[in-house]
């Protein structure tokens, strides 16, 4: 058994999206309560040609495990020779493989959740990844099906158990759907109570309430947050906190807000591709948007934010804004 799961253990994952979860939001999600990561997902052919870029997205630090590099392909040969150099060179608790992306893009090359629609491919996939690394797990996260004429979580499930993935996280919703609508928990729960490994739950998780619900109702055996911690690590302490308490911790202070945003982009601004980039921070817009999302007058701060275009920008924009100066 992983030992994240042991004892009873409900671990909560940040979920890895695109754009999103880099190295530097992943520290600060692993200091405000997350207790299982996994990195952006990574083309396995992208790793093959040892793009610098690429593997600069799957980099970790050891304060960030347990640790999983998420892949993606088609190709059962190039992932699991991909899932080989990663574990060579990184040296991850576990690898992870996407069968659950609804990008066009993705699903365009008949990776993600077009696999969907290939389950005898998708066990052949993990077959390959579970052979090429036997001293690390493999885990998997699939979503429901590709539409809702074709959910086929729980045949995926068993695909995958029988392939060896050693846990599962299941999203709740369709690839048609992509991030629209509520997730089907009725599906992950049918999926929790049929396999033997862990199964992760994904989609809609916003509060400790939801962990709740998810707890008394169904086997899973952890929960993923995705969009919900965008831009809001705090989300894993407080639901921690309301959980062991009963009580909702104080609010997040707009100081607390501020500081956390730019350190983030100023630790981003580190990497050392981004080095080589120049100053500008607008690549990071979207990313710094999500900070202000719970702001009072965000409408306002998304505004000034627009016209950011360097770390001195943030740094203005941060002391204005405590100052009670901006408009």
């Amino acid at each position: 058994m992983l030992p994240w799961f042991a004892n009873d253990k409900f671990p909560l994952y940040l979920a890895p999206m695109a754009g999103f979860t880099d190295i530097v939001f992943r520290q600060l999600c692993k200091e405000h309560g997350a207790d299982v990561m996994v990195t952006e997902f990574v083309m396995s052919d992208g790793l093959l040609r040892e793009a610098a870029k690429v593997w600069e997205m799957v980099d970790f630090t050891h304060e960030q495990r347990p640790m999983g590099v998420q892949l993606f392909g088609s190709n059962p040969i190039n992932m699991a020779e991909a899932a080989r150099r990663v574990v060579d060179r990184m040296n991850p608790d576990f690898v992870d493989i996407n069968y659950g992306c609804p990008s066009p893009k993705v699903c365009a090359v008949s990776a993600g959740s077009s696999l969907l629609r290939d389950l005898p491919l998708l066990g052949k996939i993990a077959e390959a990844v579970v052979k090429a690394v036997p001293g690390t797990p493999v885990t998997a996260k699939i979503r429901i099906g590709w539409d809702d004429q074709n959910v086929v979580a729980p045949e995926a499930g068993h695909i995958l158990e029988a392939q060896g993935i050693q846990a599962l996280a299941v999203h709740g919703r369709t690839r048609m759907q992509e991030y629209r609508g509520e997730a089907n928990w009725e599906v992950i729960a049918q999926v929790a109570e049929r396999l033997r490994i862990p199964v992760i739950g994904n989609g809609s998780v916003r509060s400790a309430t939801d962990v709740l619900r998810v707890r008394s109702t169904s086997k899973v055996r952890g929960l993923m947050i995705g969009r919900a911690a965008l831009g809001n690590p705090w989300i894993f302490n407080q639901i921690k906190h309301t959980l062991a308490t009963g009580s909702p911790p104080p609010p997040v202070t707009m100081d607390e807000r501020w500081t956390a945003m730019v350190r983030y982009a100023e630790l981003l601004m580190d990497r050392p591709v981004r080095q080589q980039s120049g100053p500008s921070v607008t690549w990071m817009r979207q990313r710094l948007m999500a900070f202000v999302r719970e702001f009072p007058g965000s409408r306002q701060l998304r505004r000034h934010l627009e016209s950011a275009n360097t770390l001195e920008d943030l740094r203005f924009l941060a002391a204005e804004s405590r100052a009670g100066r901006l408009e």
